[in-house]
């Protein structure tokens, strides 16, 4: 049984970072893999967004994606389960690289200002395909972590999921130290996005906890006290860190990123639980294509930073506007143009057949 509430946070993050990466590419704080500021502001404040969303977003989206995995493993074999990932996951952040996505990495190499002119023409590709990865990231921690759960699903035999529904809330607070303690092992040093202890924890939160009815009970009974503890520990990561770069060490370990990113993410799905579990035309048309802006929109944004920010053709705040309208203009119209096409709707979305709306969801 689907919970729409579920839904509708997937989709309503998506668009959140789809706005995120629009901030993201023209931020003034030095992060890299993007054009930068392109205004004459002596300060972009909006760009506070960018640090009222970074710490707990992903987070919030491996929660999620550890409740879909319990409930797609209570309905699927393991096997069935497996292969239906890796068909969602997998192919798309690897096979996709090759089919589709090495025009994202040919743009991203373009906003590095990397010159590959003198190179032979197939080791520009294959460099291109890997610089495509972009937000796929995502899909491969995913698809690793949905493998790593069937073993541990075989050896608990379901004895510690069953006691989990029991979790009082004292212990959701308390688990807030875990994950600053996740928060500071198994993160890549050159590519940041894989910071392997704090998703696999949130994953297995949303998997073990999450989950449970009853929990989400709690929740939203709850909400008031998390989204309290969410909004003071934003504004004080607001306040300590604007203006320095929240991706990178020390920021992205700090006890203040990792508090947020923890409380945050609770009061979110308390909050969406009891008050967004709502199904109507929207929702479900939003819901079907939000894989497809998810994985697309990011082509939007940096094609117009390349192509037309880059040179200067347009004011600033019309490179702002037209990287959102292309964000999601490229989002919804290639979902709606690949999802249709052999072979490249199995091989850049992960559907193994045609369907009339593309997978429902960044997270399955």
């Amino acid at each position: 049984m689907r919970k729409a509430y579920m839904d509708n946070i997937k989709w309503c993050a998506v668009i959140l970072v789809v706005v995120f990466h629009v901030i993201y590419m023209y931020n003034a704080e030095g992060i890299l893999g993007t054009l930068g500021k392109i205004t004459d502001l002596d300060v972009q404040y909006y760009d506070v967004y960018q640090y009222i969303v970074y710490p707990w977003i992903m987070v919030l989206l491996f929660i999620v994606s550890g409740i879909s995995a319990r409930y797609a493993l209570d309905r699927q074999a393991a096997g069935a389960f497996i292969k239906s990932r890796t068909v969602k996951l997998l192919v798309p952040s690897t096979v996709g690289l090759f089919v589709f996505q090495f025009i994202q990495g040919y743009i991203n190499m373009g906003l590095s200002g990397a010159d590959l002119s003198g190179s032979p023409l197939v080791l520009r590709y294959f460099i291109c395909c890997v610089s495509g990865t972009g937000v796929l990231w995502y899909l491969q921690m995913l698809w690793l972590f949905s493998l790593v759960i069937v073993p541990i699903k075989k050896v608990d035999g379901d004895r510690f999921w069953k006691m989990c529904a029991k979790t009082p809330v004292w212990v959701l607070v308390l688990l807030s130290a875990a994950f600053v303690g996740a928060g500071q092992i198994l993160n890549t040093p050159v590519v940041l996005s894989y910071r392997f202890g704090l998703y696999f924890l949130a994953f297995l939160t949303g998997y073990f906890l999450f989950s449970h009815d009853e929990v989400i009970d709690r929740l939203k009974k709850y909400f008031p006290l998390f989204l309290a503890l969410a909004v003071v520990l934003g504004v004080a990561f607001c306040a300590l860190y604007f203006g320095q770069n929240y991706a990178n060490d020390p920021i992205y370990r700090s006890p203040l990123f990792l508090l947020y990113s923890w409380f945050g993410s609770v009061a979110i799905i308390g909050g969406f639980a009891r008050f967004g579990d709502i199904s109507n035309r929207l929702t479900a048309w939003m819901s079907k294509r939000s894989f497809g802006l998810y994985v697309f929109h990011y082509l939007g944004v940096s094609g117009v930073a390349l192509f037309i920010a880059k040179p200067g053709y347009l004011p600033a705040w019309a490179c702002y506007l037209l990287s959102a309208v292309m964000g999601f203009a490229l989002g919804y119209g290639l979902n709606f143009v690949i999802s249709r096409i052999p072979f490249f709707r199995w091989a850049v979305l992960g559907i193994s057949k045609k369907k009339t709306g593309a997978a429902d969801g960044p997270h399955g």
